[in-house]
């Protein structure tokens, strides 16, 4: 059982890699407009996090779907999927910074690192079988 469960994510380490490597970008993207969004134009956290994450949610998308998935699937039903993830991600993003930051009062910057390392690993598992799953065409019988 842990040999095959072994073999299995060893043969999804590329995919992975490029899934990392997205993530990354996106981290860096999201932190970067966070901190100018807060800094420069002087917006509320929280508020902050509501505006740079509809960018950040397409950025992701589209590069997962293209090179780290690989996926030819119905890009409407796979963005459909991806909206309902990314909606549960943005709200518990929302309510960390809420909990950490407005009422607790730690760093900003900290409490959305701390958010985003957490949803890494449940977010390439329901990108692989279930955002960007294959599916096999449909053929309607007459």
């Amino acid at each position: 059982m842990l040999k095959k469960l072994f073999l299995h994510f060893w043969s999804v380490r590329h995919q992975f890699v490029r899934y990392f490597v997205i993530g990354l970008g996106a981290v860096v993207l999201d932190i970067g407009s966070l901190y100018l969004l807060k800094e420069y134009l002087h917006l509320r956290p929280v508020m902050a996090v509501i505006v740079n994450g509809i960018f950040i949610l397409n950025y992701v998308f589209f590069l997962n779907k293209y090179w780290a998935f690989k996926s030819t699937g119905i890009t409407h039903k796979q963005m459909i999927r991806f909206f309902i993830l990314a909606g549960a991600n943005y709200g518990i993003a929302i309510a960390w910074m809420y909990i950490f930051n407005h009422q607790l009062g730690l760093n900003y910057l900290i409490v959305r690192l701390a958010n985003i390392a957490l949803s890494v690993t449940w977010n390439f598992l329901l990108y692989k079988f279930w955002v960007y799953k294959h599916e096999e065409p449909t053929i309607l019988a007459n």
